[in-house]
């Protein structure tokens, strides 16, 4: 590690700078670069974190970009980012905790959600963080928050899947679809999975049942049908995805993606949901809520093996630009790691 620190442990009052990814305006990956900034203070509910590893997503992305709009008018900064480090997904140690923090102590290993995750130190709401299971690694549990509990939402809570039920899960290779059907497979459903030709392996990795290459097949014809579909792509039309349900089924739709620079894709999702009332299936999205009592569920899956985080490239600080280019050209498959501090983030 290259900061120069010192902190009082309790209140997290800090002196001293850290090395940080800066973004500065809205824009593409070219936006990004590293330099040495101060090392953040943190309120009474939050926590400092010594980052040793912290991951990559597609909301790293609208973030940057400020795309969809809505994101800019959501809070986010209107002209350029109020947050000017990027990065949420994070694991690490706790360095310094709030007055009203009562779950955790200095020393204690977390993962979860935080501001400014690319970075040598980050600050996180106490009510986003988690305890880091211990059979898993930095790297692991640096890719875990964001998307798991996303997939475990949408699987368990609004998929309510069961066992026995088939299960489509469109963009399997990707960050919430990897953990999608994991968390499907576990629950004792037959799970399909969609992705590219190239990834397709990888999805069979995961444990899907049936992979299917979506460059050749076409998925959604209706021959075969689903009791629940879960998709993360985010481009295919409300009147096929019906095709392939079944007509009692549930598609859940997870994310944002396509659509228009104001919106994206939640005009899909709105309509889904008010066609919901005047159709046999139920069609519905939801926005994950970002809360540890949804990180803790998610560790006990990880406790007992019956989801592993599906840890893909490893970046440094210093390449960033290059893990958000990859993610958003479609290399990546799982999910991207960006290693902190390389003595501590495969423990």
């Amino acid at each position: 590690m290259t900061s120069r620190t010192s902190t009082d442990t309790k209140r997290g009052t800090a002196t001293g700078l850290m090395q940080a990814v800066v973004q500065p305006s809205y824009g593409s990956a070219e936006t990004l670069h590293l330099k040495e900034v101060v090392r953040p203070d943190i309120g009474a509910a939050e926590v400092l974190i010594e980052v040793h590893a912290a991951g990559v997503d597609r909301g790293v992305w609208h973030l940057m970009t400020g795309m969809p709009y809505l994101v800019r008018l959501a809070g986010y900064g209107i002209t350029k980012p109020k947050q000017q480090v990027p990065g949420l997904d994070v694991s690490g140690t706790v360095v310094a905790i709030g007055d009203g923090v009562t779950r955790f102590e200095v020393g204690d290993e977390v993962f979860g959600i935080a501001r400014g995750a690319y970075a040598e130190y980050a600050v996180a709401e106490e009510k986003k963080l988690s305890h880091k299971p211990g059979n898993i690694t930095f790297d692991q549990a640096a890719v875990t928050a964001i998307s798991g509990i996303t997939a475990l939402q949408a699987i368990v809570d609004e998929g309510k899947v069961a066992a026995g039920q088939s299960v489509l899960v469109i963009g399997a290779s990707g960050g919430v679809g990897s953990y999608a059907v994991q968390l499907a497979k576990a629950s004792g459903a037959i799970v399909t999975g969609v992705a590219s030709g190239a990834k397709t392996g990888f999805v069979q990795s995961l444990g899907a049942d049936h992979v299917i290459d979506y460059h050749g097949t076409d998925y959604l014809d209706g021959r075969v049908r689903y009791d629940l579909i879960i998709d993360t792509g985010g481009r295919n039309s409300l009147r096929r995805l019906r095709k392939a349900l079944r007509p009692d089924g549930t598609l859940v739709i997870v994310g944002g993606e396509g659509g228009g620079k104001l919106t994206g894709g939640i005009g899909r999702q709105i309509r889904a949901k008010l066609l919901s009332p005047f159709v046999s299936q139920r069609l519905t999205f939801f926005i994950s809520e970002e809360h540890h009592r949804h990180m803790d569920r998610l560790a006990e899956y990880l406790i007992n093996g019956e989801v592993v985080p599906p840890v893909g490239r490893r970046y440094g600080l210093d390449t960033v630009r290059t893990a958000i280019t990859d993610l958003v050209t479609g290399k990546s498959e799982g999910k991207s790691v960006i290693v902190i501090n390389k003595d501590r983030s495969e423990a």
